[in-house]
């Protein structure tokens, strides 16, 4: 493994995409007979499992997204690795799967991209090593019902910075399909979420929008995401203003941005409802998760309107601002909260 992680990975840091690239190692760790077992780095990328696997047919699969960067002198960190672990026990104790202990996640993370260390890009090229652990239910099986077996692992593949062009402002269209039912499984970061939403996704692209906004599934007036990512709104007053939801999934990079909006910019911060016809109380808009960090939100179409925030092609001073607060801690430039950065050991 010491040779791996010194070696040279020959790749275009500057013009990565978001894709998938085969990295080294990967983490992971089989859960039988009521415990997981002490788990494992790999370097075989395929799983082997059982047709009656309910991940396959039930969707009892769950996972998380995040990132390692390279700080400026070369070293490697983590952003709030602990936050997506209680994220995923949160996802997976909703599809009645075994939650993966919060210090053992972070410490198969720290692994899998220490072992993956020459794959983490330099700083100079704004990308970054993305992190994907799951969770799925395996195991021969037939019914509706908790598998008896799963699997957790992590893998990581370089990805470049979303905005290849710089930080830039994209229209979205309001969506006439649900995200998730009221009381449905919205909250959670689980597979079936994300395949409901790929119709209406691609229904958004055609019509040449970045993706689709989602409303409240009870009365369809309220603003709840934004594709795969969260929404927030900054008002006339300078108030940084998210949605109050219980089928919204709980965005680690909303609530960093909640406490930098208040702290570090001295914004007011708010969750609360966010009305479709009240649109015209925001300058600024955007959506926010940890592929993009911040995707500002030109316009929105509505069934019989289209509604500009500050500029269609410039980005707002304070989502700017925002941004650039949020990927200096994530990149080792500025000092963050205590306990957002963990280092990792290579």
């Amino acid at each position: 493994m010491e040779k791996a992680k010194n070696k040279t990975v020959d790749l275009d840091w500057s013009n990565l995409g978001f894709s998938y690239i085969k990295t080294d190692y990967r983490f992971i760790s089989h859960w039988k007979n009521g415990a997981w077992d002490e788990g494992k780095l790999s370097t075989e990328n395929k799983l082997t499992i059982s047709e009656g696997s309910p991940a396959l047919h039930y969707g009892q699969a769950s996972f998380e997204g995040m990132k390692a960067y390279r700080t400026k002198e070369g070293d490697i960190q983590l952003f709030r690795p602990k936050e997506n672990a209680k994220r995923l026990a949160r996802s997976c104790e909703r599809l009645l799967m075994p939650v993966f202990p919060v210090e053992r996640f972070v410490d198969a993370v720290e692994k899998v991209v220490a072992a993956n260390a020459h794959w983490v890009p330099p700083y100079e090229s704004g990308s970054t090593l993305y992190i994907r652990p799951y969770m799925i239910g395996v195991g021969d099986n037939i019914g509706v019902k908790p598998a008896e077996e799963y699997i957790f692992s992590v893998f990581v593949t370089p990805v470049g910075p979303y905005f290849k062009g710089g930080l830039a402002p994209t229209n979205f269209i309001v969506s006439g399909y649900d995200r998730a039912a009221p009381y449905g499984t919205g909250a959670s970061k689980v597979g079936g979420n994300y395949a409901a939403s790929l119709l209406p996704g691609k229904q958004a692209q055609e019509r040449e929008f970045s993706d689709c906004i989602y409303l409240d599934p009870a009365t369809h007036t309220k603003i709840e995401e934004v594709g795969a990512a969260n929404f927030f709104g900054i008002t006339h007053e300078d108030v940084f203003v998210t949605p109050d939801s219980p089928s919204i999934l709980p965005s680690i990079t909303k609530y960093s941005l909640l406490y930098l909006a208040e702290h570090y910019l001295g914004l007011g911060v708010e969750e609360r409802d966010i009305y479709l016809d009240r649109l015209d109380e925001f300058k600024e808009a955007g959506a926010c998760g940890t592929a993009a960090v911040i995707s500002p939100i030109g316009g929105i179409q509505t069934q019989d309107n289209f509604h500009v925030f500050h500029s269609e092609t410039e980005v707002g001073p304070l989502t700017k601002k925002l941004y650039d607060t949020l990927t200096s801690i994530q990149f080792g430039d500025l000092e963050g909260p205590e306990g957002w950065i963990e280092k990792v050991t290579v």
